[in-house]
């Protein structure tokens, strides 16, 4: 298999540059923000919260020292709030940690990260409110 990989490897022509060779992804920055945050929801709650959490960038202020970024969490029920808050706010807490640690690497600068949680009942089937989260709606 090396070989042949090779052998191909040698054969083919450079192909065009579809992007700058810097870009690492076609994503905006506020998307990949919003990824992150989600990232760690699904990481730290595990089974307790299915795949029904969204993610609003709502705020990027960018200054000299420091990007605040101010982020909406939204989930279908009430439980899933309380499961995403935590215990005196420490499930919450243990996520702007670990997402403002990812979001300083991707921006290569110092984060502050302010997260809210809001419920929005069957957000998943309202065309409206996939669309204002960024998502996609076919006809």
């Amino acid at each position: 298999m090396e070989s042949l990989q090779e052998r191909l490897i040698q054969d083919l022509e450079p192909g065009p540059y579809y992007y700058p060779p810097d870009l690492v992804t076609d994503q905006p920055e506020r998307f990949i923000m919003g990824e992150l945050i989600r990232e760690q929801i699904l990481l730290l709650t595990r089974e307790e919260v299915p795949h029904s959490v969204a993610i609003s960038i709502d705020r990027v202020e960018e200054e000299p020292t420091i990007t605040r970024v101010l982020a909406t969490i939204y989930v279908e029920r009430d439980s899933q709030k309380g499961i995403v808050i935590g215990k005196q706010g420490s499930m919450l807490k243990a996520i702007g940690s670990a997402a403002r640690q990812q979001i300083q690497k991707l921006i290569a600068g110092n984060v502050y990260l302010e997260l809210f949680v809001k419920v929005q009942p069957k957000w998943r089937q309202s065309r409206t409110h996939l669309s204002e989260l960024g998502y996609r709606v076919e006809e």
